[in-house]
């Protein structure tokens, strides 16, 4: 089955998601990149759609140019963001743009191989996209249960403001931009970087795994903005959303997202943002 995938902000015009399907020497490699939102107060790269999407647009651009099947993921990657820094300071001088608007995100890449009637992948996983294996007996599975150490800093600031009486989900994340941006400095400069930044000072610290799947096993690759039909929504669980994204389809998942977001006043109380940036790919092993 040929993979089906969809991509789409939570404002018009306006895209910080990516996905990318590269098919080469018997190997299918599916990207899902969840570009970390801005804290800055402006974009300083003078590019289309603004310096995030640049970022996950140069990043995959220059991953599918150092795609090699007898490189790891891990070498793939940082040749990747060797070409993406470089392109970086000729677009801006570094030290004039603060370290917090440097662009970050997360990133799942499956790599999958057929080999005797088998399929591998190969999962490479930076930050907090979400992975869902639906093996061929109907078990899903979460295959990178990550659990960002984050959140529950922000869950807790969150609630303080809540208690202090502030809702409004704009005006609460205004209160939490230093907040939110010495974690964006601590991300860009960690030494072994635990997203996928610009200019890592060390090898990133990725998650991985391998796993065979037989005939008729799914993989469901998200972002976090698509995984809220299950945290924090609670419409789904894992398996029931796979299901739905079977039978459904992915567009008609993604109407649900937004219908409920635009419908429901409250999707915004537990999170920085009502709502996020949203993207999926469905695969098939055939």
């Amino acid at each position: 089955m040929k993979p089906a995938h969809i991509s789409a902000g939570a404002v018009a015009h306006r895209n910080d998601d990516h996905v990318a399907i590269f098919t080469h020497k018997g190997a299918t490699d599916i990207l899902v990149i969840d570009g970390g939102t801005s804290v800055a107060e402006r974009d300083y790269l003078n590019a289309v759609g603004g310096d995030v999407a640049w970022f996950v647009h140069a990043f995959t651009a220059a991953l599918e140019q150092e795609l090699r099947l007898e490189r790891s993921q891990q070498d793939c990657v940082h040749a990747a963001v060797a070409v993406v820094g470089a392109g970086f300071e000729r677009l801006t001088a570094p030290a004039a743009m603060p370290l917090h608007a440097w662009p970050i995100a997360a990133l799942t890449w499956l790599r999958i191989k057929a080999r005797d009637g088998i399929h591998r992948a190969s999962m490479y996983a930076l930050g907090d996209c979400k992975s869902l294996l639906r093996t061929s007996d109907g078990a899903c599975i979460d295959l990178d249960p990550f659990v960002n150490p984050q959140d529950a800093v922000l869950q807790a600031e969150i609630a303080k403001l809540r208690t202090e009486g502030l809702a409004d989900p704009v005006e609460r994340r205004e209160r939490m931009l230093p907040m939110l941006r010495a974690r964006r400095e601590f991300q860009n400069t960690q030494p072994a970087p635990a997203v996928l930044c610009v200019r890592p000072n060390g090898a990133f610290q990725a998650r991985t795994r391998s796993i065979d799947l037989e005939p008729g096993a799914s993989l469901l690759i998200m972002t976090d903005g698509f995984y809220r039909l299950v945290d924090p929504y609670g419409r789904y669980t894992d398996a029931g959303l796979m299901e739905a994204c079977h039978v459904r389809g992915l567009p008609a998942m993604l109407d649900e997202l937004r219908t409920y977001e635009a419908v429901t006043g409250s999707t915004g109380a537990r999170a920085v943002k009502a709502a996020d940036d949203a993207s999926a790919v469905l695969w098939v092993a055939s």
